[in-house]
């Protein structure tokens, strides 16, 4: 049974996140999201809330679970006994960063592959980071995100 994590802040999922997942889904027979507890980027949702927004959306792929995890990624690929990690690349800029960052885990730990997945080119430019800021300006935010993010996002621009 071949197992895959998709790492990542996914603060917030945004449909880009969702379209790769689905692609990992038709590659492998499990695969797991995986949600960074600590992360530099400073989250706007915890992360309990990212798992819960993640976990709506997957109704229709019943071979996909949803984690938080804290600490290295490639010991949690080891512990879950995966077999490799998805990283989703929207543009050219992504590549140095995700291509160098495979070569570290390669070398942390060789038996996990990566494996870089495009997304439709419509989720080219959008980001998490764009979406919070279209978001905290009062912008509409329904053609990047699920129904339950642009609802959260929303919920959290009011306060």
């Amino acid at each position: 049974m071949r197992h895959c994590i998709y790492p990542g802040t996914f603060d917030p999922i945004t449909n880009g996140h969702l379209d790769v997942l689905e692609r990992a889904a038709k590659l492998f027979d499990r695969v797991t999201v995986a949600v960074a507890l600590r992360s530099a980027k400073n989250p706007l949702f915890p992360a309990e809330q990212r798992v819960t927004l993640i976990r709506d959306n997957l109704g229709h792929l019943p071979h996909v679970t949803v984690v938080s995890f804290d600490g290295l990624l490639v010991d949690f690929a080891r512990q879950q006994k995966a077999d490799a990690i998805i990283r989703g690349l929207r543009a050219l800029s992504d590549f140095e960063f995700e291509f160098n960052m495979a070569l570290m885990n390669r070398h942390l730990e060789p038996k996990v592959e990566a494996i870089f997945v495009m997304p439709n080119e419509a989720y080219s430019y959008t980001s998490s980071t764009l979406v919070k800021q279209i978001a905290h300006l009062g912008g509409d935010v329904t053609n990047f995100v699920p129904v339950n993010v642009a609802a959260a996002l929303r919920a959290v621009a009011v306060k």
